[in-house]
């Protein structure tokens, strides 16, 4: 299948059969990951791979207790590393200067990148994957159940496995949204209204609407799913762990 095929047919698979994962497989799709493009050719991040069934049972809670945890034969932390660039840097005699909030983005797009690629590699092989967005919230306890040293932060988190069934595809806002041609166009109220209007109509979205006892779609969001105040506490722990892992020197 053509790979911009593979992209277009993408879904998130949160259900796996227990059919394992072939340890070559996994390396080949690793190495495809790892192929992805890197700031400065450093390859400022590492992945955590984790297939033992009782470290699941320890991930699982900080990724509030998501099933898919446990039951995805591969979860595999994506993490924002400049610990290994600094060891060789100071053992050839060079002075690393990279324990600031600029390096650390730097690292964390690496990574992000390469969870990327390693997320259409799996897919291009048959396999599913299920992007979780609780690594950052829960960084500082993923650092201390991975052992992660000083200069090393989870960024994401990818499940990996056989799909057990293939779900609807998860609805995309138009090009139109997110595309902006030479410079940036703003938003009318006419054109968000355009642009939200499908989204707003799907059913399973007037039905999300309804079960929280809101108005609209929007307020699901901020009210429901991603408040100010928790945003707040994890923005708050997060600039913590930065600080703990050595990138908050400027």
């Amino acid at each position: 299948m053509p790979m911009i095929d593979i992209l277009l047919q993408h879904r998130t698979i949160r259900k796996y059969s227990d059919k394992p994962v072939d340890d070559q497989l996994l390396k080949t799709i690793l190495e495809a990951g790892c192929r992805a493009s890197t700031t400065g050719n450093m390859q400022v991040y590492s992945i955590v791979v984790t297939r033992d069934n009782a470290m699941k049972e320890k991930l699982a809670p900080l990724h509030f207790n998501q099933p898919m945890v446990k039951t995805a034969p591969v979860v595999l932390t994506f993490c924002a590393d400049f610990n290994r660039f600094n060891q060789w840097c100071e053992a050839r005699q060079a002075n690393p200067g990279y324990d600031n909030f600029l390096s650390f983005t730097t690292a964390a797009i690496d990574a992000l990148l390469v969870a990327q690629n390693v997320a259409v590699a799996a897919e291009s092989q048959g396999l599913g994957i299920c992007y979780l967005g609780t690594t950052t919230y829960m960084a500082h306890q993923l650092i201390e159940l991975l052992q992660l040293p000083k200069g090393v932060v989870p960024v994401t988190t990818i499940t990996m496995g056989w799909p057990d069934g293939m779900p609807d595809q998860i609805d995309r806002l138009p090009l139109e949204a997110v595309v902006h041609y030479e410079t940036y166009t703003d938003f009318t109220p006419e054109r968000l209204d355009a642009i939200y209007r499908e989204k707003e109509a799907r059913a399973d979205n007037r039905k999300f609407v309804a079960e929280n006892g809101k108005e609209s779609l929007a307020q699901v969001f901020t009210d429901v799913r991603y408040k100010k105040a928790d945003n707040v506490a994890f923005s708050k722990m997060f600039l913590e762990v930065l600080a703990k892992q050595g990138f908050m020197n400027q």
